[in-house]
């Protein structure tokens, strides 16, 4: 969906001014190691999944989303999250306590389990039956779409020439997962140069590399 999550490309926001990596702490406050606590600790549960989480903190107003802080933005989302599946109402937020107990029958993450799970990981590539629709150098355009669901393909993309890189296989369709359905398709690096994607005004070796799925794209033509 277009809204304030989505702002790689547009104008008006000046530079970006990241704090050096070797200097800038995981967490800045105790309570986003809670946020982020919480997030893992539910997602662990099975009620929702990545694509819809990600897209649970996109549906916020979009001026909350861009005054929140990254962990404001996680809480919000585990929040909408909690209320969706049931697991809490709004009043229970909002009072801070639950009005009944936590059912046995969940899948809790235990102490003990934390360090092995998050090592694990989870794979997202899906096999598929049909062959790719495209090659690695052919040249490509993203569909210029502006679903009102969650979707992958950055807004600065859309419209845009680009040249396929690589072929990754199947892949877990995010549009399709955020709304529960676990659908597959075939996901390509497109390179982009930076004319391309911003104009003349920023011409030179720039590149810009996009992992784009397969509903994404259609077939072009070089500019002539």
């Amino acid at each position: 969906m277009n809204g304030g999550q989505d702002l790689g490309g547009m104008h008006g926001l000046g530079a970006v001014n990241p704090e050096s990596e070797t200097d800038e702490p995981v967490f800045h406050h105790s309570w986003e190691r809670r946020v982020f606590a919480l997030t893992l600790a539910t997602g662990f549960l099975g009620r929702w999944n990545l694509d819809q989480s990600r897209h649970a903190r996109e549906r916020q107003h979009p001026m909350d989303y861009l005054r929140n802080t990254y962990y404001e933005n996680w809480l919000a989302g585990l929040q909408t999250l909690l209320v969706d599946t049931g697991l809490l109402t709004k009043a229970e937020l909002q009072s801070g306590s639950s009005d009944k107990p936590f059912p046995d029958h969940e899948s809790v993450l235990t102490k003990k389990e934390v360090h092995k799970k998050l090592q694990e990981g989870k794979s997202v590539e899906l096999p598929l039956s049909e062959p790719p629709e495209f090659v690695v150098g052919q040249v490509v355009v993203v569909v210029n779409r502006h679903p009102i669901g969650h979707t992958r393909a950055p807004r600065y993309t859309r419209g845009r020439r680009g040249t396929v890189v690589h072929r990754h296989g199947g892949h877990i369709f995010p549009d399709d997962h955020a709304m529960g359905d676990q659908t597959g398709q075939h996901l390509y690096t497109v390179c982009f140069s930076a004319v391309e994607l911003w104009g003349e005004d920023n011409a030179g070796n720039d590149l810009v590399y996009v992992d784009l799925w397969e509903s994404y794209l259609t077939s072009g033509e070089p500019k002539q």
